[in-house]
C-alpha cells in the first residue's frame, strides 16, 4: 500500500466550546476512495471543514503528502493540492454556469471541461444560465464537475449525490473511478449507501462526533453499515 496521500489522527473540533468531531482518525491513499457514512447530525461535514481548515483542529494533526497541515488556511490547503465541494451552497448563485466553472481559471475557457458535458449535457446547455436558478441535483453535479476538473490529487466531496438522478451518479461514479485511476484520493461524505459501495476502497462510520467503524470494504459486510446508520 502506498503512504497515505491524507493522514488525520485523533482530530477533535467544531464551533466555538462546541467539540463536534471527537478523537477522529483516518487516512486516504492515491487511487483511493475513503467514504465517511454515518446518520445525520453525526459530524461528517464537520470532519472534512476540519481537514480543509475552515475549522481549527482542537487537537490531533493533520498531514498531507506526510508534511503536517497545522493551522494552514483553506486556500494555501488549495495550493498545495487540495479541493473541497460543500453540501451546503455549492455554487455561486448570481453567478452563471460558464463563470462557476472557469471562476478559478485564468482563461476561462471551456476546453477542459468538454468530457465532463459528454457525461453531464445539462451542463454544457445551460452554461449562460445562473446557477442559482438550476435545481438542486444539478448545482450537485456543477459542484463536483468544477471540483474534480482542478485535477488535484485530493478531492473532498459533501454529499455529492444529493437530489442527484440516479443516472447521474453513475456518471459521478465513472468520473471518480477515473481519477483514482489516474492518482487522486478521495474522501466522500455520503448517506446514499447504494452510491457509497459502488466507489469506496474503504469506510468510516461516524456516530455522535466519533469514528465507531473503519475498515476496508473487503471487510464491512452491509449489516454492519446499516446497523450505524439507522436510528
Amino acid at each position: 500500500m502506498s503512504a497515505p496521500r491524507l493522514a488525520f489522527d485523533d482530530v477533535t473540533g467544531g464551533y466555538g466550546s462546541t467539540m463536534i468531531v471527537r478523537g477522529a482518525s483516518g487516512a486516504v491513499s492515491p487511487g483511493e476512495v475513503l467514504c465517511v457514512l454515518g446518520r445525520n447530525g453525526v459530524g461528517k461535514t464537520t470532519l472534512l471543514k476540519l481537514l480543509f481548515g475552515f475549522l481549527p483542529c482542537r487537537t490531533g494533526a493533520i498531514r498531507f503528502d506526510n508534511c503536517p497541515l497545522g493551522a494552514l488556511a483553506p486556500e494555501m490547503r488549495r495550493r498545495i493540492g487540495m479541493t473541497y465541494c460543500p453540501q451546503e451552497r455549492p455554487v455561486f448563485d448570481d453567478l452563471s454556469v460558464h463563470d462557476n466553472l472557469t471562476l478559478t481559471r485564468a482563461d476561462r475557457r471551456l476546453e477542459s471541461f468538454r468530457p465532463y458535458f459528454a457525461r453531464f449535457p445539462v451542463l454544457e446547455s445551460r452554461l449562460r444560465q445562473h446557477a442559482g436558478t438550476l435545481s438542486g441535483g444539478e448545482k450537485k453535479v456543477l459542484s463536483f464537475v468544477r471540483g474534480l476538473a482542478e485535477d488535484q490529487p485530493l478531492v473532498l466531496l459533501d454529499e455529492p449525490s444529493e437530489g442527484v438522478q440516479w443516472e447521474n451518479i453513475l456518471e459521478m461514479e465513472a468520473a471518480i473511478k477515473e481519477k483514482t485511476a489516474q492518482g487522486a484520493a478521495f474522501i466522500v461524505v455520503e448517506q446514499n449507501l447504494a452510491f457509497a459501495e459502488r466507489i469506496a476502497d474503504a469506510y468510516l462510520v461516524m456516530d455522535q462526533g466519533r469514528a465507531v467503524l473503519a475498515g476496508v470494504r473487503a471487510t464491512m459486510d452491509r449489516a454492519r453499515l446499516l446497523a450505524h446508520l439507522h436510528v
